[in-house]
């Protein structure tokens, strides 16, 4: 059963989410829509946690990877208001940034993944780390680059919170969650967008039904052998497994996203907090041309930049094109063009974009799932619905 509003038009994508409400005792969902600026779909249903309590209205889901868009538009904001430019070397505003020969990476390559600074496992030995927000800036800021700036993109999948944030606290001089409040949720009154939650918001988050990242298992001796076989084959045709590992599996021993300590550690890549319906509404203003409910965040020339492809080739750590925007890419919808449609997607399902050429905005948050660093079929199934629904009223 879901709870919440649907305008007819848009049932649909109701549907679309009841088909995929997990089966699980514990396991919830939300969804939000807004088109021309006015939400259109905002229903949720499940539960939170392992208790069976109910996904409530306000209840926030962890959100991985999706928290890179929320991210890129903060950095957005900061180069609207000319506190930066994109072809700035990051070590203008992070003077120790520089080291190791990083002085010529500049924002646009933190951006689009050009950076090369994607290699976590080579920059810490055990998962806790990832718990402290200062010591893995100065780590990110003391990396060696895995090649030079703009020479290839690889994924930062973990390491792009501590570059990205590490270049807004620089900027502003303040504390990330303090530009996420002052310059996101308090313009565009958000109800539900943490990097880093609060204590007393604790009681609001769901539960991942399995939120335990462990160590790969050993292998057999004739597992092995098949591996290393599958590997050099896939090198032959570009593909770099180890590229892939080393960005996304620093996990020497278990890491519980689910503990009290994880959600209120700073992990800008990766620990974000939402609701659907404050994802959605930010994508709105960015589908709206930089504003939403005559609340303006960002220029319209602002937005028609962002929206701009800066690589189509295959990403090094997915091995797919993603089409990178400044911080975002393609937004993937089984079955339906949208090919100006652009946003984050996570790890688990979760997901919210933007198509500015259909004034649309969607997102989806949810506690159970795995799937690949980008998510499952469920984000891009709702995009389908969502899509097709606006088209049919065109």
């Amino acid at each position: 059963m879901l709870h919440g509003n649907v305008q007819p038009d848009y049932a649909d994508v109701a549907s679309a989410l009841i088909r995929q409400l997990p089966k699980q005792q514990h396991a919830g969902t939300a969804v939000c829509v807004y088109h021309k600026g006015i939400s259109v779909v905002d229903v949720w249903g499940g539960s939170k946690d392992s208790q069976g309590n109910a996904w409530e209205e306000d209840t926030t889901a962890p959100s991985f990877s999706t928290t890179k868009g929320v991210m890129s538009t903060l950095v957005h904001i900061l180069v609207d208001q000319g506190k930066a430019a994109y072809d700035d070397p990051i070590a203008k505003h992070w003077p120790e940034f520089a080291a190791r020969g990083k002085e010529q990476i500049t924002i646009r390559h933190a951006l689009c993944h050009e950076a090369g600074l994607y290699r976590i496992a080579d920059m810490i030995n055990r998962p806790a780390e990832m718990l402290d927000w200062e010591h893995m800036k100065r780590l990110i800021a003391d990396a060696q680059p895995a090649h030079s700036p703009g020479e290839t993109h690889g994924y930062h999948a973990l390491t792009y919170g501590w570059l990205i944030g590490g270049l807004i606290e620089a900027i502003t001089g303040k504390s990330l969650q303090a530009v996420l409040q002052e310059e996101l949720v308090d313009p565009l009154q958000l109800d539900g967008m943490f990097i880093g939650m609060p204590h007393n918001e604790l009681y609001r988050r769901a539960e991942l039904t399995n939120g335990v990242s462990r160590p790969p298992k050993i292998r057999e001796q004739w597992q092995e052998k098949l591996h290393d076989w599958v590997e050099m084959g896939l090198e032959k045709v570009g593909v770099e497994l180890a590229e892939f590992r080393s960005a996304l599996t620093p996990f020497s021993e278990e890491f519980d996203w689910n503990s009290e300590d994880t959600v209120q550690a700073v992990i800008p890549a990766a620990n974000g907090q939402f609701t659907a319906r404050s994802l959605a509404r930010m994508y709105a203003m960015l589908a709206g041309g930089g504003q939403v409910d005559g609340v303006r965040v960002l220029s319209e020339e602002r937005v028609r930049e962002i929206s701009e492809v800066q690589s189509r080739t295959r990403d090094k750590v997915l091995f797919i094109p993603m089409h990178w925007r400044m911080g975002y890419h393609r937004a993937f919808t089984l079955g339906v063009r949208a090919p100006e449609a652009f946003g984050h997607y996570g790890y688990g399902g979760s997901g919210g974009f933007c198509d500015p050429s259909r004034e649309l905005a969607v997102a989806l948050t949810l506690n159970s799932g795995a799937g690949t660093p980008t998510g499952d079929s469920r984000m891009p199934r709702i995009a389908r619905a969502a899509i097709k629904a606006v088209d049919r009223l065109r």
